[in-house]
């Protein structure tokens, strides 16, 4: 079983999971909520008093999900999964994708993220994950070599940290938004459709600690609805700002470009 470790500064001791709670040998105790999931994340640690995604971005990304138009990328992400033992998602969200995962493999599965709304959705979602609230730009509350499998999905990287709860011959997954993901929706909303490769500047970032080894593109289209492009544009742009959203009741429907880069990378010799 995976190991969690204190996230008290100058500590890093064990976790021992109690009926309620998680104690190191140290006395730091953390309470387990009522939906499930474990808050690591310290007082230093918080850039704001609701830090992370608000419920009304998390909220509206489940509702997307939820209704399939990540299919696409949860089939691409089981076929890069096997017998793994144990997998953790950095930065993990409502914890759809970690959730339909673990559903579907036989894993230990661990899900962190910043926002506890979004990691209390999913703890109530999905019970046989452990989930917990902590600040991974600091680090990642894990035992080093942990985990045979790292996913990093629309996140933030930490590849010092990534590498380390790396077991021995452990892959990271990244995926990040292709260049034509949303493409139609940010022309018509955003008055802008600039093609950006996310996946060279996040191979860049972890040059040095890891080595791509595959990349491939995942795309679906679907036509979204008035409902799912404002929760498209919630999601995806911090709550949509007003003159967005003005822009958006223009539009009753809109066939759309759902996309995302893959790539698979091995720790660096």
């Amino acid at each position: 079983m995976v190991t969690l470790i204190c996230p008290v500064r100058n500590c890093g001791a064990p976790l021992e999971r109690r009926e309620r709670a998680l104690v190191c040998e140290r006395g730091h105790s953390f309470d387990r909520a009522r939906s499930g999931y474990y808050n690591l994340l310290q007082p230093q640690d918080r850039r704001s008093k609701n830090p992370g995604d608000p419920k009304e971005a998390v909220e509206a990304r489940r509702r997307l999900l939820e209704a399939g138009y990540g299919d696409a990328l949860l089939t691409a992400l089981l076929e890069e999964i096997g017998s793994d033992r144990a997998i953790l998602d950095v930065g993990c969200g409502e914890g759809f994708y970690l959730g339909r995962i673990s559903g579907a493999r036989t894993v230990e599965a661990h899900g962190l993220d910043l926002s506890a709304p979004a990691v209390d959705l999913a703890a109530r979602r999905h019970p046989g994950v452990t989930w917990v609230v902590a600040n991974a730009d600091r680090f990642l509350p894990y035992a080093s070599g942990s985990f045979d499998r790292v996913l990093s999905i629309d996140a933030r990287l930490h590849p010092e940290e990534m590498r380390r709860v790396l077991a021995p011959g452990g892959r990271l997954i990244v995926a990040v938004p292709a260049p034509d993901d949303l493409l139609e929706l940010r022309a018509a909303v955003l008055g802008e459709g600039v093609l950006k490769d996310r996946m060279e500047k996040t191979a860049a970032a972890l040059s040095g600690r890891f080595e791509m080894e595959d990349r491939r593109t995942v795309r679906q289209t679907a036509r979204l609805g008035a409902d799912a492009l404002r929760d498209a544009l919630t999601a995806t742009y911090r709550g949509g700002r007003a003159s967005r959203m003005e822009r958006l009741r223009e539009i009753p429907e809109m066939d759309v470009t759902l996309s995302h880069e893959l790539a698979l990378f091995r720790s660096a010799p």
